[in-house]
């Protein structure tokens, strides 16, 4: 997904606060403490509460997680992709020239850029978030924790053979799984000790694509014929029910040993809308297929926090699926009825999912809702200046 040129990036200047009405006192002076105390805080903008970040043509808006309300507008040409850097406090920016750090609580860029052509998947996983760029090959492993001093974290570097739209994630026990393939063909998957010395590969898994990890630690990439599954030290090949049928895109959840994926069937299509997601069950090491009746995108999979499988449907409901069974236990209404566009870069709906709360964008009517899992009401609904593209946040790793 992440194989666009982007137009360079601009760093993004602090926030100008309005300065409040002025108290005079008798023999109050320009030097005094309250004088000086005035100054520090017009000099560094507020701290945004489990901020937002939501992607537009030309910038990224910063909101508040709450009120949904934008803290902070930054301009960034191009086309940018947003994702959770591991920390409350940091997102992870794909710019043209490569990864950047924006501290989104502090509406700031860091400074903290990880450069390379075609920057595309970040993972989080097992308290290290893992970057892999595209245009290199290249694989940057960092302790999300370490961002907060401002400087690049000192962190694990891989090369891959040969440069690909990939994806690497670590491990608990500090091996490193990464994509196998070239510009023209991606074959499978390998896994590296913590030395980076080779410990097994598969090379089963035509276009491999995408990654997720369910509980106890079972690892799956993405197939046109099913998917690659590694747990324990072993892979195992999970066949799809069709001869083509490419799962891309998957979400994982902590909670549950069953992954959400998308499920495609036409090879020749120039854009399949499918009905059908796959269910992949990583203990019995099988798919099961759900059709929901209604199409979604690639920005539609997303898990709740006893590990549901959620799916925003172009019939505008966030579709909430039992991942045991693959029984739709109820749709919530969240935005109109939509249709994916052909263009993977242009805006649709999407889904981003916090602890109880499930944020989703609605370009067409440049609306973002909140919405709450547990009763399935919007809780806030804002309009924002500009339709918006990516939608992402800062989310903790426990």
């Amino acid at each position: 997904m992440n194989t666009s040129i982007r137009t360079r990036a601009l760093t993004g200047t602090a926030l100008t606060l309005a300065v409040a009405t002025v108290l005079t006192a008798c023999g109050g002076g320009s030097t005094s403490s309250g004088a000086k105390a005035a100054d520090r805080a017009t000099a560094a903008p507020a701290a945004v509460k489990d901020p937002l970040v939501a992607g537009f043509d030309g910038g990224l808006y910063i909101l508040d997680g709450k009120s949904l309300q934008v803290a902070k507008t930054l301009k960034l040409p191009g086309f940018n992709r947003v994702n959770p850097a591991g920390d409350k406090d940091h997102v992870v920016v794909s710019t043209d020239a490569g990864f950047r750090v924006l501290d989104a609580t502090g509406q700031a860029f860091t400074g903290i850029e990880y450069k390379g052509s075609k920057p595309g998947h970040v993972v989080r996983h097992a308290g290290k978030t893992v970057l892999f760029t595209d245009g290199t090959g290249e694989v940057n492993v960092f302790d999300p924790a370490d961002l907060n001093g401002g400087k690049k974290p000192e962190g694990r570097t891989y090369a891959s053979a040969e440069a690909h739209h990939g994806v690497a994630i670590e491990l608990a026990d500090g091996e490193l799984l990464s994509t196998l393939g070239t510009e023209e063909k991606r074959t499978g998957a390998l896994v590296l000790d913590k030395n980076n010395k080779e410990v097994t590969r598969n090379e089963k898994c035509p276009g491999v694509h995408g990654e997720a990890a369910a509980r106890d630690e079972a690892i799956a990439v993405g197939c046109e014929d099913g998917v690659l599954i590694y747990q324990d030290g072993k892979f195992t090949k999970v066949d799809a029910p069709d001869a083509y049928g490419r799962i891309g895109n998957q979400a994982g959840s902590d909670a549950s040993p069953v992954l959400l994926g998308d499920y495609k069937t036409d090879a020749e299509a120039e854009l399949e809308r499918p009905t059908r997601i796959s269910l992949i069950d990583t203990v019995k090491k099988q798919i099961r297929l759900v059709d929901l009746g209604t199409s979604y995108s690639f920005r539609s999979l997303a898990r709740g926090p006893q590990g549901e499988a959620l799916v925003l449907g172009t019939d505008g409901a966030i579709h909430v699926i039992d991942p045991a069974s693959g029984k739709t236990e109820k749709k919530i209404p969240a935005v109109g009825k939509w249709q994916e566009p052909l263009d993977w870069q242009q805006a649709r709906p999407t889904l981003f999912v916090r602890d109880h709360t499930a944020y989703v964008s609605d370009p067409s009517e440049k609306a973002l809702h909140a919405i709450d899992l547990d009763t399935g009401k919007k809780t806030t609904s804002v309009t924002l200046p500009q339709s918006t593209n990516e939608l992402s946040g800062v989310v903790a790793q426990h």
